[in-house]
């Protein structure tokens, strides 16, 4: 009982800054492109809001901080995800520049 006491409760934005992470993945093209950290993170918060309601204040703001992690790697891997596409897109675009240009000089330009 006492040790529960003796825990800060978390910052008064905590929740905020974990919100505007997802908001953040979720900008970065994670519900398509990192559904799986996204739903962590979510499930994280929500765990989090429960933890405050039952003063598991140390619980509250790991998972606080969970879903922040969670949010930041959602973006990180929608970055990703974006940039892989831009660069398949550029080898195709390559493959077709160089078919034309063997069309148009020959096997042997290269």
């Amino acid at each position: 009982l006492l040790a529960s006491c003796a825990t800060p409760k978390p910052a008064p934005d905590a929740f905020n800054d974990a919100e505007e992470a997802m908001d953040a993945a979720i900008r970065a093209g994670a519900e398509e492109h990192s559904p799986v950290e996204l739903r962590f993170a979510r499930e994280k918060l929500a765990e989090a809001h429960k933890g405050m309601e039952y003063r598991q204040y140390d619980k509250s703001i790991y998972l606080i901080e969970q879903s922040e992690i969670n949010s930041e790697l959602a973006i990180e891997k929608s970055r990703a995800a974006v940039i892989r596409a831009r660069v398949a897109e550029q080898v195709r675009e390559n493959e077709i520049l160089r078919e034309d240009f063997e069309a148009t000089f020959g096997e042997d330009f290269k």
